[in-house]
């Protein structure tokens, strides 16, 4: 099966979950560079003189407890164990009473995540057959070559009814829709962490179709979003189309059977900022391969142009779905009543594009005032990047600077009391719909950021600290990626894994995570084991606001876990 080949597959006895005498290990599944810190947490009774670790050649050590911290959710009394000792490339047994695990040390712990993340693109490709994926290979589905213009997307060269042909691209998450608004973001961030380590994503290999071509692989499988984007611009007035959709969700059923018609829906301001924001930047970018995409470059150019000339002269064109009839459209809004952070990415990556005062002054005016972490509803990060990629225009670019490290001294500061030794997890705000990619993967970027802008390691370890919880030193003791670690999950909210009669799920997919507002049980169909902020998660189909999966959530993996992958082993700290 294609998934063994991402699997990392660690010894744990008792999977992570609670043992008979009530103690119970959280730690990263998956593994750890040599020099990394390496942290434990034992729930339930006090470890010290009581856990062993043993090395390959069998020798036993005896870590010290570090200190104990009380969830300030639960009220959970938790010991944070130091193994930071374990410094030589092997495997390690911990015991604890009756529960043994494993602690895995490489030079590349983080290697086939990282590609496995990326190559989830590929098994979500609309329009295509998937080969070469063993169990997972699947005839065409959606080749979406007949699609409706919505009476809401009407205009006078492209009335009601109009069949266009919008083909390719990738489904947006457990759906079976294409959203702009989310490629687009999915698309900007990837972008930005490409921009920051091209040599590793130059050399990452994904075994896609394109793969051996001129071009790198994340850029191949980028590419192939960015033609089904170009179809959703309107060519006769350069406004986008918001979505692509059926006009309600499709049931847990395969590609093939869906039967429903699809639709272009209206335009709006937001997803043609987006647009015009990733088409300038893909300009730059596929410049170097005009073997492989002969014209794309300059086509790209001039597509974001005329959508932001569309946005400037619409500035008020949101997206309100309740509006929609003819048919009603009950699918995911994305809406977004606030254009000023697509603006300022959009003129950013424009004047990048371009060097046009236009832009720039653009670009001024909707400069943010803080640092936040990127969300397909706030992009104004994915204009900082721009800048700080881009350091000839001083201003900005410090500006950027500041509002970076300001946002990164207030994430660490408490790291020291946490109950999980990590910046997320702390707050109950940090958990939430999308939790894991938004607040605990693209924090974790933004940390990144900040050091290779300093030259130092100083937020690294940080950064580090999220990549264990995220892989299993958590409250609920999963690893949150499908296909890795001893405890991860098997029933995500994705049609094609519950439909396909495979018992495993796409390996390499990042669920959203603890959800408090638990939505998905109002209709007394779930029942999630805590209502506790960090425990809130339920590994079922069925658990769309803790299990779903989305291209936005993985892309931040891949941008997070490829930026670790990068780092060799003796730079960390």
């Amino acid at each position: 099966m294609r998934k063994l080949l991402f699997t990392m597959t660690l010894a744990c006895s008792l999977l992570g979950t609670q043992a008979k005498d009530g103690v119970s290990i959280r730690r990263n599944q998956v593994g750890y560079y040599p020099q990394q810190e390496k942290v434990i947490v034992v729930e339930g009774v006090n470890p010290a003189n009581k856990l062993r670790v043993t090395t390959p050649n069998r020798q036993v050590l005896k870590p010290k407890v570090m200190r104990k911290a009380i969830s300030p959710f639960s009220g959970k009394l938790r010991y944070l164990v130091d193994l930071g000792q374990l410094s030589t490339l092997g495997n390690y047994r911990v015991t604890l009473g009756g529960e043994q695990c494993d602690i895995h040390v490489t030079d590349r712990p983080y290697h086939d995540i990282a590609t496995a993340a990326l190559r989830l693109f590929y098994l979500v490709r609309s329009g295509v057959a998937i080969e070469g994926s063993g169990v997972y290979n699947r005839p065409v589905g959606h080749p979406d070559t007949h699609v409706l213009v919505h009476p809401s997307a009407a205009s006078p060269l492209r009335p009601a009814g109009t069949v266009i042909s919008s083909p390719l691209g990738w489904y947006d998450a457990g759906d079976y829709n294409k959203y702009v608004v989310n490629s687009s973001f999915s698309i900007g961030l990837m972008f930005a962490v490409y921009e920051q380590q091209r040599d590793y994503f130059g050399k990452l290999t994904t075994h896609i179709p394109e793969s051996g071509n001129e071009t790198p692989d994340l850029l191949d499988e980028i590419m192939f979003n960015l033609i089904w984007l170009s179809t959703m611009q309107d060519p006769y007035d350069g406004g986008v189309y918001h979505k692509l959709t059926t006009p309600n969700f499709e049931g847990f059923i395969m590609p093939t059977d869906c039967r429903q018609p699809r639709y272009v829906v209206a335009k709006s301001v937001t997803a043609t900022l987006d647009f015009a924001a990733v088409m300038a930047d893909a300009a730059r970018l596929y410049e170097p391969y005009q073997a492989d995409y002969p014209g794309f470059s300059t086509m790209a150019a001039a597509m974001a142009e005329r959508a932001y000339q569309w946005a400037k002269a619409h500035p008020d064109a949101f997206y309100w779905q309740q509006r929609l009839t003819n048919p009603a459209v009950t699918t995911g809004t994305y809406g977004d009543h606030n254009a000023r952070d697509e603006f300022f990415w959009a003129a950013s990556a424009l004047y990048r594009l371009t060097g046009k005062q236009s832009y720039l002054d653009d670009a001024q005016q909707y400069k943010p005032s803080q640092f936040t972490t990127p969300t397909w509803g706030n992009v104004a990060s994915l204009g900082a990047f721009e800048w700080l990629a881009d350091t000839k225009t001083k201003d900005l670019y410090e500006q950027m600077s500041q509002q970076l490290m300001a946002y990164c001294d207030t994430a660490v500061k408490d790291v020291g009391n946490s109950s999980f030794n990590s910046p997320f997890g702390n707050n109950a705000r940090d958990f939430g719909w999308g939790c894991l990619a938004e607040n605990c993967c693209c924090q974790a970027i933004l940390l990144l950021y900040a050091d290779k802008l300093l030259g130092t390691a100083k937020y690294r370890r940080h950064a580090l600290q999220n990549a264990d919880y995220l892989l299993g030193r958590n409250a609920t003791g999963y690893c949150y990626v499908t296909g890795f670690g001893d405890k991860s999950p098997m029933h995500p909210h994705h049609r094609i894994s519950a439909a396909d009669d495979i018992e495993a799920p796409f390996p390499g997919m990042l669920v959203g995570g603890p959800n408090p507002g638990q939505q998905d049980k109002a209709d007394g169909a779930l029942v999630y084991p805590s209502n506790y902020p960090d425990e809130s998660y339920l590994d079922e189909a069925a658990s769309y606001a803790s299990n779903e999966i989305a291209i936005n959530w993985n892309a931040s993996l891949v941008a997070f876990l490829g930026w670790l992958d990068a780092l060799s082993a003796d730079s960390q700290p």
